[in-house]
């Protein structure tokens, strides 16, 4: 008996330490600073960061190598992934987590392709199930992986006005899942109210689909007419790109993420 209590406290021991391993880890990471050729690069490559405050750039800096230790890249269609793509991509998603918790959990994947690529499509009516192969720019799988097309990402990226960031878009989809489904319905901040934020996007999509239906321009990308989880990962591309014209045009949806991400982007310019 008292061996097998030995043991016990052995594999307990160890889990502790592992966990506190990991755990120390993670702090050195997001305690640590990018290199001066690092922060040229993003600089370069992701505009909207030369706008940030500083305090908001050290805590971006550490999601970026708490990111980069996580995840692996994987180029596509004879694509050399370089630093300056792991980079740039690492940047603007973590723009999206840096001053909340929110963390991408699950993923520890990124596919590039080169440029646009195609993806099959599964759709189900009783028992009749029929396919179609579509072009995507990118795409955003339950628990990961995340796909992108580079030359979308990097356009996406260095337009930081137009409302429009491949990158932000399929991110804001993981954010999304980490409730538990892709539905529209994030793991909310503490302090925000489930049912406000159901009035805030519910009112706010339907007045979008009636808009996008009676060919009305819209600040909000039409493709957010698709569903609620389209509407709520097209409103985050214009809340960190077009956050003034998101303010304006529906304030009720730039408060809602802005309680949730943290973040103020109007305050950047």
């Amino acid at each position: 008996m008292l061996i097998f209590f030995i043991i016990l406290l052995l594999i307990a021991g160890v889990v502790i330490f592992r966990f506190w391993s990991k755990r120390q880890a993670r702090e050195m990471l997001l305690a640590t600073a990018l290199t001066d050729p690092q922060r040229r690069i993003i600089e370069a490559e992701v505009p909207i960061i030369r706008r940030l405050p500083p305090e908001l750039r050290e805590q971006l800096e550490g999601k970026m190598n708490l990111f980069l230790d996580q995840v692996r890249f994987f180029g596509c269609d004879g694509l050399d992934v370089t630093e300056d793509m792991r980079l740039s991509i690492a940047a603007q998603a973590c723009l999206l987590v840096a001053n909340s918790d929110l963390w991408y959990d699950n993923l520890t994947t990124i596919l590039i392709y080169p440029n646009a690529f195609k993806s099959r499509q599964s759709k189900h009516s009783g028992f009749v199930v029929t396919e179609k192969e579509i072009v995507r720019t990118g795409e955003s799988w339950d628990r990961g992986p995340v796909i992108l097309s580079w030359a979308h990402s990097k356009q996406g990226a260095m337009n930081d006005r137009d409302g429009q960031n491949v990158v932000f878009h399929e991110f804001a989809h993981q954010i999304d899942d980490l409730s538990g489904g892709t539905n529209g319905v994030p793991v909310l901040s503490a302090g925000q109210s489930f049912a406000e934020w159901e009035h805030v996007f519910v009112t706010a999509y339907d007045a979008h689909v009636q808009a996008v239906e009676n060919g009305q321009h819209t600040v909000i990308d039409p493709y957010g007419s698709v569903g609620h989880e389209e509407f709520f990962a097209v409103a985050v591309e214009v809340f960190f790109e077009r956050p003034r014209a998101l303010k304006d045009d529906v304030p009720a949806v730039y408060d809602q993420l802005a309680k949730l991400f943290h973040l103020d982007p109007i305050a950047w310019a």
